[in-house]
């Protein structure tokens, strides 16, 4: 049994508070154990100008933690004057991901901006913050077919994340930060409804690994995907 009581290949407890920002067309809060991410989908008319006219849309994504969401305060990357190299991979992954199951051409030229603040990081806020990023952008999407805004459902399936690694020779699946920092292989796997590979992030961080230790991992991970996926859909019935 690992430190919070579950076996290797068990999520973390879950939970899914859907329309945590009242002032957002889409959001929620959502925990990966002691993992907290806020998403908030906001809407704006003013697509990139590479489509402007096309009649299709964009889905984009930032990212940030809060001072004090680690053990000791980090600055506030504004304060720094730039976004530093990790935020910036995120942020791209994120919006890759979401964008991956999203017809743009039925969004109406309209950006939607997915914000994901990470109040408290214990392993896995990348991963977090896709999956209630997700459900951010569901809850949008809703609202603008309510208002009428656009005429068909632009989300195609759900997708979610999550984290696997190899700690002491052994597959753990949804890591937290100390299985994460002494971790020898390090992976992120983003996974659709259908079970379909948006994007693999795998690392040897202390050895090599196989095509067999890939494949194991990527199996566990598809089961992790579809208990979040239906943690997803039951938050909507809240």
């Amino acid at each position: 049994m690992r430190k919070d009581n579950r076996d290797n290949l068990s999520l973390r407890k879950i939970e899914i508070i859907p329309n945590f920002i009242k002032n957002s067309e889409g959001s929620c809060l959502v925990r990966f154990g002691e993992t907290q991410v806020v998403c908030t989908a906001s809407v704006d008319t003013k697509v990139p100008r590479w489509l402007v006219g096309s009649g299709k849309g964009w889905v984009t994504a930032e990212y940030g933690m809060l001072p004090r969401s680690t053990h000791e305060r980090m600055r506030r990357e504004a304060a720094v004057g730039k976004i530093g190299g990790r935020t910036s991979e995120i942020q791209r992954l994120i919006g890759r991901s979401l964008r991956a199951v999203v017809n743009l051409g039925l969004l109406n030229e309209k950006l939607i901006t997915i914000d994901c603040d990470v109040l408290t990081a214990d392993g896995g806020t990348r991963t977090a913050a896709i999956t209630g990023g997700f459900v951010a952008l569901k809850l949008c999407i809703d609202h603008l077919l309510r208002q009428k805004d656009i005429k068909t459902n632009p989300i195609q399936q759900y997708i979610a994340a999550i984290s696997c690694g190899i700690v002491d020779s052994k597959i753990l699946l949804d890591l937290n930060y100390e299985e994460d920092s002494k971790a020898e292989i390090d992976a992120n796997f983003v996974i659709t409804e259908n079970m379909q590979l948006v994007e693999i992030q795998a690392t040897g961080e202390r050895k090599t690994f196989s095509d067999e230790d890939l494949n194991e991992m990527l199996r566990i991970s598809k089961n992790g995907i579809k208990e979040i996926i239906q943690q997803q859909k039951s938050c909507f019935g809240k």
